[in-house]
């Protein structure tokens, strides 16, 4: 397989912690094993952690949560560029390359952001450094809303 385009070398969280994911409280992610590894100007690095709740019936990762753990981990490769926004995937692209077995390290990057619109890439490794999965995403960059609005 292919040699990772990223850094396997995770820094330590820069962006002050208010939550469980990188300043946020997000329960599904929780609910899918998903560790909230590294997030800085590099981008992101979080950890599928293997779980029965999160297999096929083959015994490997179940996709759908491989793909939600991929679209958390590019926008909050994003959201490092922005601070005190969201990101809102307007579309995102996954290839399945291998079966994902064991836990699955996700690394993904902030390639752009041109008018509110941010442009990530991401791959997705197996404990023995096989790339299983690769991904990229566009987000619609969600400004943080003024104290009391809900529009």
């Amino acid at each position: 397989m292919s040699e990772s385009c990223f850094s396997s070398d995770a820094a330590t969280v820069t962006l002050p912690l208010r939550g469980d994911h990188f300043g946020l409280h997000i329960p599904f992610m929780n609910t899918i094993g998903l560790q909230s590894i590294q997030a800085d100007e590099t981008g992101a690095t979080t950890l599928l952690l293997w779980s029965d709740a999160n297999i096929n019936s083959r015994g490997d990762v179940h996709g759908g949560a491989l793909m939600s753990a991929l679209d958390y981990t590019l926008g909050a490769a994003a959201r490092v560029k922005i601070p005190d926004s969201g990101m809102a995937t307007i579309e995102m692209s996954s290839q399945f390359l291998s079966p994902a077995r064991g836990d699955i390290t996700l690394t993904a990057r902030c390639l752009s952001i041109v008018d509110d619109i941010a442009h990530c890439m991401a791959q997705a490794h197996d404990p023995k450094k096989r790339l299983v999965a690769t991904a990229t995403a566009s987000f619609k960059v969600v400004r943080r809303r003024g104290e009391g609005s809900r529009v």
